[in-house]
């Protein structure tokens, strides 16, 4: 049993703090001490504008620091923490957002008023001196937007570049966690558990995450909130229109979108098209995104070229089409309206958390997903079908059910729109501002 925070059904969203702090006084963590320990460290990297730039508080104003990435990286988080401000921004104007960007020398962060503070990836001391910063800066909340990597390197132990931030940090702190492993290591374990303690809230996508953390690394369960990926607001649009549009007229419209690289699996979805063209000969199968730039930067591209040469050996050429490049939100949505079946066919059982699987819910998509944890979570109630993993066959075979019968398929996104019409970044962003208002009464 998970503690006080409320077990949701897949896709509900958590009660607001408030009202976990009116079942449970007491609740949450004491904010601390404002302390000024700039002379300790030093100033942070390339600090951005003075206090006296930013402009003068109005009333009911509350200014919240992200920690994360930052737009135009390509980069998941970095998508995930604009499409979040942005939408606050709508539902509580008076939430002032800025960031303390983690970059890899991006240039144009330099001219983005809202980004405060920059953190040199890779470096530690420049996540203490961002800290340091922080605690001297007119800011109420800091938010973390946590993915591993982000904050830390991999290797036979993974070494935490947030230790000595938050030590120094004397701020109210929200974490929002992108991963949560399930059989952690010892240093994992040691990193996660030390974030979440020192956290005042944090956030997670799935009920599942809640658990892990709880069961598994010990969090206070009056800590967690399950508030779900957010997805744009749709408006509906006629599928064989856009299809005209993106010049896929007559097709059976099958996709998968994001950053390409091996734990999708995409090369499953590619064999299973051999099977899916012989009952379905209009079908196409659209692989949308690039390669992550990590990844092609590591290994030049080798993925995307095995890729290549299995359509080429399937003799697919005509079956599955690439668009190689990284699309815009507009980009995405046009394609998901344009699809009959959305696909996807990951690899890692123990994904806690999928952007472009909300996404899909949110557009109403008919979907066929291998069983990773927030597929299971999401897709239940007949809002979709899940495979084994690494199964073409399964794929092919799921995937040509849903082709097969139009009623089923309209049942499929009938339930996942009626979900996904939870999911939208305003109803997301509302949760939120709740829980950073609450967490930053006095």
């Amino acid at each position: 049993m998970l503690g006080r925070y409320r077990r949701a059904e897949a896709g509900d969203i958590i009660e607001s703090l408030a009202a976990q702090q009116a079942e449970a006084p007491g609740s949450a963590a004491p904010r601390p001490a404002h302390t000024n320990a700039r002379n300790l460290v030093g100033s942070a990297i390339q600090s951005c504008p003075s206090e006296s730039t930013v402009g003068a508080r109005s009333p009911g104003q509350l200014s919240v620091a992200m920690v994360s990435t930052h737009e135009p990286r390509e980069c998941g988080i970095a998508t995930f923490t604009s499409d979040l401000a942005n939408a606050l921004a709508d539902v509580d104007p008076a939430i002032r957002v800025s960031w303390a960007a983690i970059d890899d020398e991006e240039p144009e962060l330099a001219a983005r008023p809202e980004v405060r503070w920059r953190i040199r990836q890779g470096d530690p001391a420049a996540y203490e001196r961002a800290a340091v910063d922080l605690n001297a800066a007119d800011v109420d909340i800091v938010a973390v937007q946590h993915e591993f990597g982000l904050y830390g390197i991999w290797g036979e132990q993974f070494d935490d570049y947030l230790t000595p931030f938050l030590e120094r940090l004397r701020k109210p702190l929200i974490t929002t966690f992108h991963t949560v492993l399930p059989a952690p290591s010892s240093t994992v374990f040691n990193a996660v558990r030390r974030l979440g303690r020192r956290s005042d809230a944090v956030v997670v996508m799935t009920k599942r995450a809640g658990e892990i953390l709880e069961q598994t690394y010990g969090l206070d369960p009056s800590t967690l909130h399950v508030i779900p990926h957010g997805a744009p607001p749709v408006t509906h649009a006629d599928r064989e229109a856009m299809k005209a549009r993106l010049e896929l007229h007559g097709r059976s419209v099958i996709s998968t979108f994001g950053f390409v690289d091996p734990r999708k699996g995409i090369e499953y979805m590619i064999e299973a098209m051999a099977d899916v063209v012989r009952a379905h000969p209009t079908a196409v199968y659209l692989v949308l995104g690039k390669t992550h730039p990590d990844l092609t930067r590591k290994t030049e591209d080798a993925y995307r070229r095995s890729l290549n040469d299995l359509v080429e050996a399937r003799g697919l050429g005509a079956q599955v089409q690439f668009v190689d490049r990284y699309l815009s939100q507009a980009e995405i949505l046009d394609y998901l309206h344009a699809s009959d079946v959305y696909v996807t066919p990951y690899l890692d059982p123990d994904q806690i958390t999928s952007g472009t699987l909300s996404y899909a819910l949110g557009a109403g998509k008919a979907i066929v997903s291998t069983a990773y944890a927030h597929a299971v979570e999401a897709l239940g109630d007949r809002r979709g079908i899940l495979v084994g993993f690494r199964s073409a066959s399964e794929l092919a075979s799921a995937v040509s059910s849903v082709l097969d019968s139009p009623s089923l398929k309209a049942e499929f996104e009938r339930n996942a729109g009626s979900l996904g019409a939870r999911l939208t970044w305003p109803t997301v962003a509302t949760r939120m501002s709740h829980l950073y208002r609450a967490l930053a009464r006095p």
